[in-house]
């Protein structure tokens, strides 16, 4: 489920692994292993209000984003419609954070973990610290990622069984309806027509079309990988003696 932004035109792309890069990437997982360990040993009220403001900060990234384009003149449909799966995620985690239903929560984590964590490790964007665009990067990816931990292993919202299908079938939806924006803006979201300048995961999966074939295998393969730990967690559940049919003793 490879996915990043679309480059800004106009400035040197972000190496990778550089000193800002690891920056970025490390304050994303201190904040990420500090709410989820204070949500699992000290739960209480300040869980809601904590969840609510992180939402309200993960939904007003984008629309930062685009006010910005549109005062520098520089906003098109060609780059800046929100139609790459991290800004999909982005709002699944917004609404997760905010409603905590379990739909919700199975997108951030399966779109957070699939698409969120290559943007993050292989930047597609040409702003450099201290703009506010790469703190803008780094708060909405980094939050997608921070809520998926939050909701999953602090407040115990686990995805349910047949998640990794929920979530492939949304996908294809969603993906359905970037190839029809594509075809109206003559636009790249979700890499139909090229792979990421930057370089992905893509790279590794063949040539235009065999590339978006490849993709799909590679998402299933993901959606499962990332649904084994909850898979044997349910199957220690029921393998319990706790949880044994009445008047049937263990062995």
């Amino acid at each position: 489920m490879p996915d990043a932004h679309p480059p800004v035109r106009g400035q040197s792309e972000m190496t990778f692994l550089t000193i800002e890069h690891l920056a970025g990437i490390a304050g994303v997982g201190i904040v990420t292993a500090n709410l989820t360990f204070a949500a699992r040993t000290r739960p209480g009220p300040w869980i809601t209000i904590v969840s609510r403001i992180l939402a309200i900060v993960i939904a007003l990234t984008e629309p930062s984003y685009w006010v910005q384009q549109v005062v520098r003149g520089a906003w098109s449909a060609n780059s800046d419609l929100p139609l790459q799966l991290s800004n999909a995620a982005e709002f699944a985690s917004a609404a997760a954070l905010w409603w905590r239903r379990p739909f919700l929560v199975e997108l951030t984590y399966f779109w957070g973990f699939g698409a969120v964590v290559q943007a993050l490790a292989t930047p597609d964007f040409r702003e450099h610290f201290p703009d506010p665009a790469y703190f803008r990067f780094y708060v909405a990816h980094g939050g997608v990622l921070a809520a998926a931990v939050f909701l999953t292993v602090g407040l115990r919202i686990t995805p349910r069984p047949g998640a990794p299908l929920r979530v492939f079938l949304a996908t294809i939806v969603f993906t359905a309806t970037v190839g029809l924006a594509d075809l109206l803006t003559n636009s790249n979201y979700m890499y139909p027509r090229q792979k990421p300048a930057a370089g992905s995961l893509l790279n590794f999966m063949g040539p235009w079309p065999w590339y978006i074939a490849s993709g799909l295998i590679l998402a299933i393969v993901f959606l499962t990988l990332l649904n084994v730990p909850f898979w044997l967690a349910r199957r220690g559940r029921d393998a319990r003696p706790d949880r044994l049919p009445t008047g049937v003793r263990p062995r």
